[in-house]
């Protein structure tokens, strides 16, 4: 089987991080656009977890700080061709919790910590240390 087909599910999962991450951009971008004197670039250091535009805002930066670490250890695993089922179950774990953390942050206005969110980030932490041994143990 072409390698293409074996991880065709692992790639739709990379395309819904994608999508998830492209999302909250523009969720973000909206929502900071709406408010009255709103500057490009720019969010008011006053707001915290009580405002749609900071849990937004937070939501998409915490997407730049843990995505891009997770699309590197794929394209690791894509290279060193892990098992196909493995990297497609922690490829869609690590998805999933991105989207449920995205939506405890929009929807819960906590500055607990941890709060619910803190165990979808937890997830998706363990689904990328999870890959990064599959793939310790194929160069083995």
């Amino acid at each position: 089987m072409p390698v293409f087909e074996s991880y065709a599910v692992t790639y739709c999962g990379l395309w819904l991080i994608v999508a998830t991450m492209l999302l909250q951009s523009l969720v973000g971008a909206v929502v900071k656009a709406r408010q009255p004197g709103a500057i490009p670039g720019r969010i008011d250091p006053s707001l915290s977890h009580g405002s749609f535009v900071f849990r937004a805002h937070r939501t998409f930066h915490n997407s730049i700080e843990n995505v891009p670490m997770m699309v590197g250890t794929v394209v690791l695993a894509l290279l060193v061709q892990t098992g196909p089922q493995w990297t497609a179950i922690w490829v869609w774990v690590f998805a999933v919790a991105r989207i449920i953390h995205m939506g405890l942050f929009y929807a819960l206005s906590t500055e607990k910590n941890p709060s619910p969110r803190s165990h979808f980030y937890l997830i998706g932490v363990i689904a990328n240390i999870a890959l990064l041994v599959l793939i310790a143990a194929k160069l083995m």
